[in-house]
């Protein structure tokens, strides 16, 4: 599920500076999509891939040195959601408690995004960094 695989390409958008952009650029490409199949967005799955966004960029924000790419479009069978950093480091869950039993803050973006999304894939990319690639269904 949440392993090291090789990704397609997508949609480039503006490289978010903030997760709220990254929020609105993939709203803009599920709305699109909405308007031009004539259907209605389901809001819990758009929820979802709000979050997952979200999440997505906080840690390359975070952790990852910040974005240097990114990338959204609809796909069948939701939205593809790709997230570019200056990090190697793969992402990982932390243990909610440090290890004097101390309750963390944060921790829990990997397990959400793993959680919520489809064909999570992270790329290793030639000038460094790594690429996460992921696709939120939509119902």
């Amino acid at each position: 599920m949440c392993e090291k695989r090789s990704t397609e390409s997508a949609e480039r958008h503006r490289r978010p500076r903030q997760p709220a952009e990254a929020r609105r650029a993939v709203e803009h490409a599920v709305a699109e999509r909405c308007r031009a199949t004539r259907t209605t967005c389901d809001r819990e799955s758009l929820a979802d891939a709000l979050l997952v966004a979200s999440e997505l960029t906080t840690n390359a924000i975070l952790h990852g040195g910040g974005v240097t790419d990114f990338h959204v479009d609809i796909v069948e069978p939701g939205v593809r959601v790709s997230v570019s950093d200056r990090s190697d480091a793969f992402p990982v869950a932390r243990e909610p408690v440090d290890l004097l039993g101390r309750r963390r803050v944060g921790g829990l973006g990997w397990p959400i995004v793993c959680r919520l999304a489809r064909d999570v894939r992270v790329t290793d990319l030639p000038s460094g960094g790594k690429r996460i690639t992921v696709v939120v269904p939509l119902s």
